[in-house]
């Protein structure tokens, strides 16, 4: 079973898809205007549980460096155009998608 992230930036979604289906979906707050969610293609490099700061509760950096998909300390942040770049998730949403993609997993995001 092959798992790998869509993240689509004018959704402000993120899809989990295995072998080619989508099994999952959640939402996520993207870069601002001024620090924009890069596009293209990343693996997950890296995993850390209680990472400190305004990270959440889990991150999993990816191969752009300085960026990553992770949790949040603000909840109302989820949906909206927030971030220095990085992909925000709730933090039961990250967490239970941590379980799931290992290290390597692809991750594109598209506009």
């Amino acid at each position: 079973m092959a798992y790998r992230i869509i993240v689509d930036l004018s959704d402000r979604a993120l899809y989990l898809l295995q072998d080619d289906t989508v099994v999952n979906g959640y939402p996520v707050g993207i870069g601002r205007m001024v620090t924009q969610t890069p596009t293209g293609e990343y693996r997950i490099i890296n995993k850390q549980a209680h990472p400190g700061g305004p990270f959440g509760a889990f991150w999993m950096g990816l191969s752009a460096p300085h960026y990553g998909i992770h949790g949040t300390n603000d909840p109302s942040s989820i949906g909206h155009l927030v971030s220095h770049g990085c992909i925000r998730m709730y933090n039961e949403d990250v967490i239970a998608l941590s379980r799931i993609v290992p290290i390597g997993t692809r991750v594109t995001i598209r506009p």
